[in-house]
Protein backbone atom coordinates (compact mmCIF):
# COMPACT_ATOMS: atom_id res chain seq x y z
CA UNK A 1 0.00 0.00 0.00
CA UNK A 2 1.83 3.12 -1.00
CA UNK A 3 2.24 5.33 1.97
CA UNK A 4 0.26 8.94 2.81
CA UNK A 5 2.99 11.82 3.97
CA UNK A 6 2.05 13.75 6.59
CA UNK A 7 3.53 17.02 6.59
CA UNK A 8 4.98 17.59 10.65
CA UNK A 9 6.36 20.64 12.70
CA UNK A 10 6.80 21.01 16.22
CA UNK A 11 6.45 24.58 18.51
CA UNK A 12 7.56 24.61 22.04
CA UNK A 13 10.82 22.16 22.08
CA UNK A 14 13.36 22.57 24.44
CA UNK A 15 14.66 18.60 24.76
CA UNK A 16 14.25 17.61 28.56
CA UNK A 17 14.02 20.90 29.76
CA UNK A 18 10.60 20.96 30.69
CA UNK A 19 10.54 23.42 33.51
CA UNK A 20 11.48 26.31 34.06
CA UNK A 21 12.64 27.29 30.07
CA UNK A 22 10.83 29.78 27.89
CA UNK A 23 7.64 27.71 27.14
CA UNK A 24 5.26 25.55 29.08
CA UNK A 25 3.14 23.63 26.34
CA UNK A 26 5.36 21.74 23.75
CA UNK A 27 3.08 21.10 20.33
CA UNK A 28 3.47 18.45 17.36
CA UNK A 29 1.29 19.29 14.28
CA UNK A 30 1.00 16.92 11.24
CA UNK A 31 -1.05 17.76 8.35
CA UNK A 32 -2.53 15.81 5.55
CA UNK A 33 -2.49 18.18 2.70
CA UNK A 34 -1.38 18.14 -1.27
CA UNK A 35 1.49 20.19 -2.45
CA UNK A 36 -1.16 22.60 -4.46
CA UNK A 37 -3.92 22.95 -1.09
CA UNK A 38 -0.93 23.92 0.91
CA UNK A 39 0.65 26.29 -1.91
CA UNK A 40 -2.84 27.99 -2.20
CA UNK A 41 -3.43 27.94 1.50
CA UNK A 42 -0.04 29.70 2.45
CA UNK A 43 -0.83 32.04 -0.74
CA UNK A 44 -3.95 32.54 0.98
CA UNK A 45 -2.40 33.56 4.61
CA UNK A 46 -0.26 35.95 3.01
CA UNK A 47 -2.87 37.88 1.40
CA UNK A 48 -5.50 38.20 3.97
CA UNK A 49 -2.52 39.18 6.15
CA UNK A 50 -0.94 41.42 3.61
CA UNK A 51 2.48 41.60 5.88
CA UNK A 52 5.59 41.77 3.52
CA UNK A 53 7.71 39.43 5.13
CA UNK A 54 9.40 36.51 3.12
CA UNK A 55 8.54 33.87 5.82
CA UNK A 56 5.69 33.47 7.60
CA UNK A 57 5.11 32.08 11.28
CA UNK A 58 2.59 31.70 14.00
CA UNK A 59 3.11 34.73 15.73
CA UNK A 60 1.88 36.69 12.24
CA UNK A 61 -1.33 34.77 12.95
CA UNK A 62 -1.59 35.13 16.06
CA UNK A 63 -1.43 39.22 16.76
CA UNK A 64 -4.87 40.77 17.38
CA UNK A 65 -5.18 42.41 14.39
CA UNK A 66 -5.34 39.17 12.27
CA UNK A 67 -7.57 37.07 14.62
CA UNK A 68 -10.21 36.97 11.95
CA UNK A 69 -7.19 34.96 9.80
CA UNK A 70 -6.46 32.91 12.40
CA UNK A 71 -10.52 32.08 12.68
CA UNK A 72 -10.87 31.01 9.63
CA UNK A 73 -7.79 28.95 9.19
CA UNK A 74 -9.31 27.27 12.75
CA UNK A 75 -12.80 27.07 11.35
CA UNK A 76 -14.95 23.53 11.00
CA UNK A 77 -15.12 24.63 7.08
CA UNK A 78 -11.74 26.24 7.12
CA UNK A 79 -8.54 25.09 5.05
CA UNK A 80 -7.77 22.46 8.02
CA UNK A 81 -11.00 20.74 8.46
CA UNK A 82 -10.08 17.09 8.69
CA UNK A 83 -6.33 17.55 7.06
CA UNK A 84 -4.56 18.66 10.28
CA UNK A 85 -3.93 17.13 13.63
CA UNK A 86 -2.09 18.09 16.96
CA UNK A 87 -0.77 16.22 20.05
CA UNK A 88 -0.08 18.49 22.85
CA UNK A 89 2.18 18.34 26.18
CA UNK A 90 1.69 20.19 29.38
CA UNK A 91 5.36 19.85 30.40
CA UNK A 92 4.23 19.70 34.13
CA UNK A 93 2.44 17.53 33.77
CA UNK A 94 4.80 15.57 31.69
CA UNK A 95 7.42 15.75 34.01
CA UNK A 96 4.74 14.42 37.06
CA UNK A 97 4.00 11.51 35.00
CA UNK A 98 7.81 10.80 33.85
CA UNK A 99 8.06 10.95 37.93
CA UNK A 100 5.25 8.09 38.68
CA UNK A 101 5.75 6.23 36.08
CA UNK A 102 9.44 5.66 36.34
CA UNK A 103 9.42 5.62 40.40
CA UNK A 104 6.21 3.77 41.36
CA UNK A 105 6.18 1.67 38.32
CA UNK A 106 4.24 1.71 34.94
CA UNK A 107 0.23 1.70 34.63
CA UNK A 108 -0.50 4.73 37.34
CA UNK A 109 -1.70 7.41 35.19
CA UNK A 110 -4.35 7.96 37.18
CA UNK A 111 -1.48 8.61 39.98
CA UNK A 112 -0.10 10.98 38.01
CA UNK A 113 -3.02 12.83 37.60
CA UNK A 114 -3.80 12.78 41.26
CA UNK A 115 -0.27 14.07 42.20
CA UNK A 116 -0.35 16.59 39.43
CA UNK A 117 -3.32 18.59 40.89
CA UNK A 118 -2.87 17.95 44.72
CA UNK A 119 0.83 18.15 45.02
CA UNK A 120 1.03 22.35 44.53
CA UNK A 121 -1.05 22.72 47.41
CA UNK A 122 -0.15 19.83 49.44
CA UNK A 123 3.90 21.10 49.20
CA UNK A 124 3.42 24.14 48.19
CA UNK A 125 4.34 25.86 45.18
CA UNK A 126 7.51 26.51 45.54
CA UNK A 127 8.47 23.56 47.09
CA UNK A 128 6.72 21.36 44.37
CA UNK A 129 8.89 22.88 41.72
CA UNK A 130 11.68 22.73 43.57
CA UNK A 131 10.68 19.00 43.40
CA UNK A 132 9.87 18.85 40.17
CA UNK A 133 13.34 20.34 38.98
CA UNK A 134 15.14 18.00 41.36
CA UNK A 135 13.46 15.11 39.68
CA UNK A 136 14.38 16.26 36.35
CA UNK A 137 18.08 17.15 37.38
CA UNK A 138 18.60 13.80 38.65
CA UNK A 139 17.64 12.20 35.17
CA UNK A 140 19.64 14.11 32.98
CA UNK A 141 23.57 13.19 32.30
CA UNK A 142 24.14 16.73 31.62
CA UNK A 143 21.83 18.90 34.19
CA UNK A 144 21.10 22.80 33.31
CA UNK A 145 23.86 25.04 34.49
CA UNK A 146 23.18 25.66 37.89
CA UNK A 147 21.11 23.04 38.52
CA UNK A 148 22.35 19.84 39.76
CA UNK A 149 20.73 17.32 42.25
CA UNK A 150 22.27 13.70 42.93
CA UNK A 151 20.23 10.84 43.18
CA UNK A 152 20.80 10.75 46.85
CA UNK A 153 19.76 14.18 47.81
CA UNK A 154 16.22 13.69 45.94
CA UNK A 155 15.84 10.57 47.47
CA UNK A 156 16.23 13.00 51.18
CA UNK A 157 13.57 15.15 49.52
CA UNK A 158 11.00 12.13 48.90
CA UNK A 159 11.37 11.10 52.07
CA UNK A 160 10.62 14.57 53.27
CA UNK A 161 7.26 15.20 50.86
CA UNK A 162 6.26 11.82 51.47
CA UNK A 163 5.62 12.42 55.10
CA UNK A 164 3.50 15.17 54.18
CA UNK A 165 -0.38 14.04 54.95
CA UNK A 166 -2.80 13.49 52.29
CA UNK A 167 -2.97 11.54 48.74
CA UNK A 168 0.03 13.77 47.44
CA UNK A 169 2.32 12.26 50.29
CA UNK A 170 0.69 8.99 49.95
CA UNK A 171 1.80 9.04 46.05
CA UNK A 172 5.44 10.23 46.70
CA UNK A 173 5.93 7.59 49.24
CA UNK A 174 5.78 5.50 46.88
CA UNK A 175 9.13 6.99 45.10
CA UNK A 176 10.85 5.41 47.94
CA UNK A 177 12.08 2.38 46.30
CA UNK A 178 12.50 4.21 42.89
CA UNK A 179 16.85 4.67 43.56
CA UNK A 180 17.20 1.38 41.84
CA UNK A 181 15.27 2.66 38.65
CA UNK A 182 16.86 5.86 38.25
CA UNK A 183 20.14 4.39 38.38
CA UNK A 184 19.23 1.46 35.68
CA UNK A 185 18.01 4.44 33.32
CA UNK A 186 21.36 6.58 33.91
CA UNK A 187 23.33 3.53 33.03
CA UNK A 188 21.18 2.71 30.18
CA UNK A 189 21.28 6.40 28.97
CA UNK A 190 24.70 6.87 28.73
CA UNK A 191 25.16 3.52 27.23
CA UNK A 192 22.76 4.15 24.30
CA UNK A 193 22.76 7.02 21.80
CA UNK A 194 19.61 5.83 20.55
CA UNK A 195 17.27 5.90 24.08
CA UNK A 196 14.68 7.94 23.78
CA UNK A 197 14.98 10.02 27.28
CA UNK A 198 11.81 9.75 29.55
CA UNK A 199 12.31 13.69 29.53
CA UNK A 200 11.91 14.28 25.90
CA UNK A 201 8.35 14.93 24.63
CA UNK A 202 9.06 15.04 21.50
CA UNK A 203 9.29 11.01 19.78
CA UNK A 204 6.12 10.45 21.91
CA UNK A 205 4.51 13.06 20.12
CA UNK A 206 5.74 11.93 16.74
CA UNK A 207 4.33 8.66 17.98
CA UNK A 208 0.76 9.66 18.18
CA UNK A 209 1.08 11.26 15.00
CA UNK A 210 2.24 8.62 12.84
CA UNK A 211 -0.85 6.11 15.02
CA UNK A 212 -3.55 9.20 14.17
CA UNK A 213 -3.07 9.39 10.52
CA UNK A 214 -2.11 5.41 10.12
CA UNK A 215 -5.68 4.42 12.06
CA UNK A 216 -6.99 3.81 8.82
CA UNK A 217 -4.44 1.15 7.90
CA UNK A 218 -2.76 3.21 5.40
CA UNK A 219 1.14 3.50 6.31
CA UNK A 220 2.57 7.02 6.64
CA UNK A 221 5.55 8.62 5.70
CA UNK A 222 6.57 11.87 7.84
CA UNK A 223 7.85 14.94 6.16
CA UNK A 224 9.01 16.67 8.96
CA UNK A 225 10.69 19.85 9.70
CA UNK A 226 14.60 19.81 10.25
CA UNK A 227 14.78 18.64 13.76
CA UNK A 228 18.48 17.69 15.39
CA UNK A 229 16.76 15.90 18.16
CA UNK A 230 15.16 13.02 15.66
CA UNK A 231 18.64 11.22 15.09
CA UNK A 232 18.89 8.53 12.69
CA UNK A 233 19.33 6.32 15.80
CA UNK A 234 15.53 7.63 17.04
CA UNK A 235 14.13 7.18 13.73
CA UNK A 236 15.28 3.64 14.09
CA UNK A 237 13.74 3.46 17.28
CA UNK A 238 10.37 5.41 15.81
CA UNK A 239 10.61 2.34 13.08
CA UNK A 240 10.66 -0.55 15.31
CA UNK A 241 7.78 1.05 17.69
CA UNK A 242 5.49 1.71 15.17
CA UNK A 243 5.98 -1.20 12.64
CA UNK A 244 4.84 -1.00 8.99
CA UNK A 245 2.08 2.08 10.05
CA UNK A 246 5.89 4.20 9.90
CA UNK A 247 7.20 3.85 6.30
CA UNK A 248 9.71 6.60 6.78
CA UNK A 249 10.99 9.99 7.61
CA UNK A 250 12.10 12.75 5.57
CA UNK A 251 13.85 15.93 6.48
CA UNK A 252 13.20 19.16 4.69
CA UNK A 253 13.45 22.92 5.56
CA UNK A 254 10.28 24.49 6.16
CA UNK A 255 10.77 27.30 3.61
CA UNK A 256 11.08 24.85 0.70
CA UNK A 257 7.52 22.65 1.56
CA UNK A 258 4.21 24.46 1.72
CA UNK A 259 2.86 21.80 3.71
CA UNK A 260 5.53 22.07 6.39
CA UNK A 261 4.95 25.36 6.41
CA UNK A 262 1.18 24.58 7.09
CA UNK A 263 2.14 22.39 9.97
CA UNK A 264 4.67 25.27 11.63
CA UNK A 265 1.54 27.49 11.46
CA UNK A 266 -1.02 24.86 13.26
CA UNK A 267 1.84 24.00 15.42
CA UNK A 268 2.57 27.30 17.07
CA UNK A 269 -1.33 28.68 16.90
CA UNK A 270 -1.83 25.55 19.14
CA UNK A 271 1.03 26.00 21.64
CA UNK A 272 0.34 29.39 22.39
CA UNK A 273 -3.88 28.98 22.66
CA UNK A 274 -3.50 25.72 25.03
CA UNK A 275 -0.64 27.63 27.05
CA UNK A 276 -2.59 30.67 27.56
CA UNK A 277 -5.83 28.21 28.53
CA UNK A 278 -3.40 26.52 31.03
CA UNK A 279 -2.64 29.52 32.65
CA UNK A 280 -6.10 30.78 33.05
CA UNK A 281 -6.12 32.73 29.87
CA UNK A 282 -8.43 30.91 27.46
CA UNK A 283 -10.25 32.55 24.68
CA UNK A 284 -13.07 30.22 23.99
CA UNK A 285 -13.51 31.49 20.24
CA UNK A 286 -9.65 29.67 19.87
CA UNK A 287 -9.92 27.27 22.05
CA UNK A 288 -13.28 25.26 20.80
CA UNK A 289 -12.26 25.08 16.82
CA UNK A 290 -8.64 24.21 18.22
CA UNK A 291 -10.20 21.23 20.12
CA UNK A 292 -11.57 19.34 16.91
CA UNK A 293 -7.73 19.07 16.34
CA UNK A 294 -6.17 18.30 19.36
CA UNK A 295 -5.06 14.39 19.88
CA UNK A 296 -7.32 12.33 22.63
CA UNK A 297 -4.21 10.94 24.14
CA UNK A 298 -2.59 14.43 24.70
CA UNK A 299 -0.60 14.65 27.72
CA UNK A 300 -3.16 17.10 29.04
CA UNK A 301 -4.88 16.94 32.34
CA UNK A 302 -8.15 17.42 30.85
CA UNK A 303 -9.65 19.32 27.75
CA UNK A 304 -8.34 22.02 26.12
CA UNK A 305 -10.92 25.27 26.70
Amino acid sequence: MRPVEIACDESGSEGENLLGGETDVFAHAGVRMSWPEATACVREIRARIGSPAEEYKANHLLRAKHRPVLEWLLAPDGPLAGRGHVHLTDKTFFAVRAAVSLLAGPGTDALARTLHRTGPAAFGAARWQFFLTAFTSVLRLKPRRGVTTSPREFFVLVDELAGVPGEAGEIVALFRDGGERVTTYRERLAGDPGLVPVLDPLVPAVIHTVRHWSAAGTPVELVHDEQLALTAERVLQLKATLGPRLAGVRFVDSRTDARVQIADFLAGVARRIASDDLNGRGDPGLTTPLRSFVDAESVWDGPVG
